[in-house]
């Protein structure tokens, strides 16, 4: 893959850890092919081996991949605060930098003020992530005994009312695919509206590239619930996620989703993260919130 930032095929680790595909050639160049439409400039600021991957839509300066599907930024390499001083000698006077974990934004705004710039930092979402034990049974103990009691409640309940529940893995074009946009396609309201022909095509790119996956409840006339996701050495992200709302009384999201984590820590993944958004369900399920910030800088 050639990327329009000529420098990101040979950069290195994202500065902030644990932030999954959403810096990388394969997201950000899928992403730009997708969704960047006309009158938007890639721009690389590097600063020694380290790299700022940025859009000029001719008024600002952010980040390659937009909020909405870009659930972390970061800077990449080590040298975060001498990235900030070149950005502020870029001619566009103007950055808006968003979702960069915490200190790393402290960090990019420590440089840009060395360069000169106003910079204000603000927090703008979180993410939320659960560090997981050695074991399901330990991830369990770790819950408050209501959680506890819930998570095998809602596990009962969906085998009396659906049968014993069968978890499967799905990599590529195919079945797990097809159900998750199904699924997608048949949720009301805002859900629903999401899956537009372009946003398909977005995620039957993603799903051919390496660590992403389908994971879903089998059932008889297809899948009861499933999560679009990516896996690798820093932890499985829970990019997006449908299931049948007819079903809902058997709460068949509830159940993959307890499934998931225990698959996860058979798998040995060490960080589950359910990425952008408060729901609540996640924070009941053992998640710790992860905040994000803001930059907005002019020189």
């Amino acid at each position: 893959m050639t990327s329009l930032w000529t420098s990101l095929e040979g950069a290195p680790a994202p500065a902030a850890d644990g932030t999954g595909p959403f810096a990388g050639p394969e997201f950000l160049c899928l992403w730009w092919d997708h969704f960047a439409g006309t009158g938007l400039e890639a721009v690389e600021i590097m600063a020694g081996d380290s790299l700022l991957t940025l859009v000029d839509d001719g008024d600002v300066l952010r980040f390659a991949g937009h909020g909405d599907l870009t659930d972390y930024h970061t800077p990449l390499g080590t040298d975060v605060s001498a990235l900030g001083r070149q950005l502020a000698t870029h001619p566009r006077g103007r950055a808006e930098l968003d979702s960069i974990p915490t200190p790393h934004a402290e960090m990019l705004a420590e440089g840009l003020r060395g360069g000169g710039a106003d910079v204000e930092v603000v927090e703008h979402e979180a993410t939320a992530v659960v560090d997981l034990p050695g074991s399901f049974e330990e991830y369990l103990a770790g819950l408050s005994k209501k959680q506890r009691h819930e998570v095998r409640r809602k596990r009962r309940r969906y085998t009396l009312m659906l049968g014993e529940w069968e978890h499967e893995t799905h990599r590529g074009a195919g079945f797990g695919f097809d159900e998750f946009v199904r699924l997608h396609r048949s949720a009301p309201g805002d859900k629903g509206e999401f899956m537009t022909s372009e946003m398909e095509k977005f995620f039957a790119d993603l799903i051919l590239g390496d660590g992403w996956r389908v994971d879903l409840l089998r059932h008889p006339e297809g899948a009861t619930a499933t999560v679009f996701g990516y896996t690798d050495e820093t932890g499985y992200y829970l990019y997006n996620s449908s299931f049948d709302a007819d079903l809902a009384d058997a709460s068949p999201g509830w159940v993959l989703v307890a499934s998931m984590i225990e698959t996860a820590i058979s798998e040995g993944i060490g960080r589950f993260d359910f990425l952008k958004g408060d729901e609540a369900y996640k924070f009941r399920l053992g998640a710790d919130s992860r905040q994000l910030s803001r930059i907005d800088a002019t020189w």
